[in-house]
């Protein structure tokens, strides 16, 4: 077994890459993507967690939450998250009991300072571009980009070419 080690700080702010297992395109409707929001409503209530940023693709997701001051066990909150949204979507379980939707595990990156926090903001919006999905975050339902234009943070246009700040960057 792998031996993770994950930081977890109390408020902190990451970034976190959560992939379907097999990388099956689970999500592809607006009912399925309307029970993962359901699940993160859920966790919410009992943990409010801010996120700044996210993308729902098919296979996977990306997004940015702010921990609540004295709280960093994003962990749990994944788990929470997968588990209920897991119940909504499959019945069929392996011999763990698992339910066949979510790899285990999920890739996490502590936000450093406010450039890193942009790029990877940046980096979410243009996600569904990146993967052929759209021709410009705009067009993508399932992204916090439309709040995000918005608040004033992009113009509406942005992002018809790959921006030079995620330029190489790879949270698959």
């Amino acid at each position: 077994m792998s031996n993770y080690h994950r930081v977890y700080i109390p408020g902190g702010i990451y970034f976190f890459t959560v992939v379907t297992l097999n990388r099956i395109p689970i999500f592809t409707g607006e009912d399925r993507v309307d029970v993962l929001r359901q699940a993160f409503r859920k966790v919410m209530v009992t943990c409010p967690f801010q996120i700044d940023a996210i993308v729902i693709l098919p296979e996977h997701l990306h997004c940015i939450w702010r921990m609540p001051e004295g709280d960093a066990d994003y962990s749990s909150l994944w788990r929470e998250i997968k588990k209920a949204a897991s119940r909504q979507i499959s019945t069929v379980t392996n011999n763990r009991n698992e339910r066949m939707v979510w790899q285990r595990r999920f890739w996490e990156h502590t936000i450093r300072d406010e450039e890193d926090w942009r790029n990877h903001v940046d980096y979410i919006h243009y996600n569904p571009v990146k993967h052929g999905l759209a021709s410009r975050p705009g067009e993508w339902r399932w992204s916090s980009f439309g709040n995000a234009v918005s608040k004033g943070w992009y113009d509406e246009s942005w992002g018809a070419e790959e921006p030079e700040t995620i330029s190489g960057m790879d949270c698959e």
